[in-house]
């Protein structure tokens, strides 16, 4: 770690130290405040400076359960949600260790709401604390202060998006020395004057002699070491090892959603899906008497899609183009032969290459129809699909069958899960990102899943919808 980037680290600790210590100040002052006294007078007697005593004495035993909890770890790519939970963890259990305390000791102590606010005001000021010291290095970066010099190896595609996404956003903390196509002993001279901090190596395909070599450098030099995993890499992160017949076999698991896991899915997707239905319920009215009043009936397009183990289904969409243009099996032979027509616009107007299409400036689209795509609103009937258990709320993006057969084989993985209307690719690109970086992401989803990334993928997704698309 360079300098910089510990001193910060150590200096989270007094930080947080701090700022527990003003929690218990400002949950003293609640509770004594006249409204508060006169809500329930106070039965027992403690002065602010006997106070004071306990809550530094609290607050070093909470620096150290934020430590069990890894907030001073020295990962540097942690995500913001992530550490925001971790402190909402580490602050239960201390207000469980203080709960604990005052029953078994039998003090005289009678304010379950200074220790509740107490709590409260500990995970509101320790939250902004770490949101206020991220925007610090964000600016410091930004202003070229503590960026770690690295070096990347390769010349996959892979590498000139590290590199771009390097290049572009100095928040994330780095400044890119150079950039080799591969590793050899000649090159460590000059490697040695560039004074590095990392090597991020983004060629999995190297033999095992390049890829020791720049591993020994950085060993040696204690350099960090980076590279970038391939495919098979991504499965064998749900690795479980068992023994058959006396002898250790690995099973790659496609997914940690499994068991309880699917189970807590589904509860997640009928919950969800019923509180949007609710909450959008006007919206979806008043869309459907508008299509209605501009263009008729079918108010509902179903889309053919191509969902969990390769089963077709239909996708419930808002029809957002004129009956005469629509494709698919419900508009009878109009449908088949506009499909043909598609094929001719999709080469002449789609903005993406490979198995997918988007048609910029879709000439099929109805004035309406353009407003309803660009705020997401032609999608919401899907949550009757999510209903219907046909789709899940966050999952791989469902595609139809003519777009499935260009990569079946390859990424067969995708039909492991209920296709989903929002996921990871979606709200990291939209409809932007190409067909390999979308596949990658869906990948990636279906390996990592959890609940919690379930969560704030769907609380994700509304932001996303503000950002403008190329095709509409």
């Amino acid at each position: 770690m360079k300098r910089s980037e510990v001193i910060l680290m150590v200096l989270q600790v007094p930080i947080d130290w701090l700022l527990l210590v003003l929690a218990g100040i400002s949950a003293y002052y609640l509770r004594f405040a006249d409204w508060a006294i006169q809500l329930r007078p106070v039965v027992f007697k403690l002065t602010l400076s006997d106070f004071s005593e306990v809550v530094f004495f609290v607050a070093l035993i909470w620096v150290f359960i934020f430590a069990l909890f890894g907030l001073y770890s020295a990962d540097q790519n942690r995500k913001l949600a992530r550490d925001l939970f971790r402190v909402l963890l580490a602050c239960s259990v201390g207000l469980g260790i203080i709960a604990l305390y005052v029953m078994f000791a039998l003090q005289q102590f009678d304010s379950r709401f200074l220790v509740a606010s107490g709590f409260g005001f500990a995970v509101i000021y320790i939250s902004l604390g770490r949101i206020l010291m991220r925007g610090v290095k964000s600016l410091l970066y930004r202003a070229g202060i503590g960026l770690r010099r690295v070096v990347i190896i390769g010349t996959e595609e892979v590498t000139v998006s590290i590199v771009d996404t390097l290049q572009n956003r100095k928040e994330l903390g780095y400044k890119v020395i150079k950039v080799l196509e591969k590793f050899n002993k000649n090159l460590i001279p000059e490697l040695d004057k560039l004074k590095l901090n990392e090597i991020i190596f983004t060629n999995p395909k190297a033999d095992e002699k390049e890829t020791l070599g720049a591993l020994n450098f950085c060993n040696q030099r204690h350099v960090v070491f980076k590279y970038s995993a391939d495919l098979f890499a991504t499965y064998s992160t749900n690795m479980v090892v068992t023994a058959l017949a006396g002898v250790p076999v690995v099973e790659l698991k496609r997914t940690t959603l499994d068991g309880w896991g699917r189970v807590i899915k589904r509860i997640f997707d009928i919950l969800m899906s019923i509180l949007v239905i609710i909450i959008t319920s006007p919206i979806m009215v008043v869309s459907a008497l508008i299509i209605l009043i501009e263009t008729g009936r079918p108010i509902i397009y179903k889309n053919e899609r191509v969902g969990l183990r390769g089963n077709n289904f239909f996708t419930l969409k808002f029809r957002s183009m004129y009956q005469k243009d629509s494709t698919g099996s419900q508009f009878g032979k109009a449908g088949l032969s506009n499909e043909e027509k598609e094929k001719e616009l999709i080469k002449t107007n789609s903005i993406k290459s490979g198995p997918f299409y988007k048609i910029a400036n879709d000439p099929r689209v109805t004035l309406f129809g353009r407003f309803i795509r660009r705020w997401s609103i032609d999608e919401l009937p899907q949550f009757f699909n999510v209903l219907n258990g046909t789709m899940s709320i966050v999952g791989p993006r469902p595609h139809q069958p003519r777009e499935v057969k260009q990569y079946e084989d390859e990424y067969s993985t995708v039909f492991t899960l209920k296709p989903g209307i929002t996921g990871l690719a979606q709200i990291s690109g939209r409809s932007d990102l190409s067909f390999e970086d979308e596949m990658r992401l869906d990948v990636f989803y279906i390996e990592k899943w959890s609940l919690f990334l379930d969560i704030i993928i769907f609380l994700k997704t509304p932001f996303i919808i503000f950002k403008k698309r190329r095709a509409l």
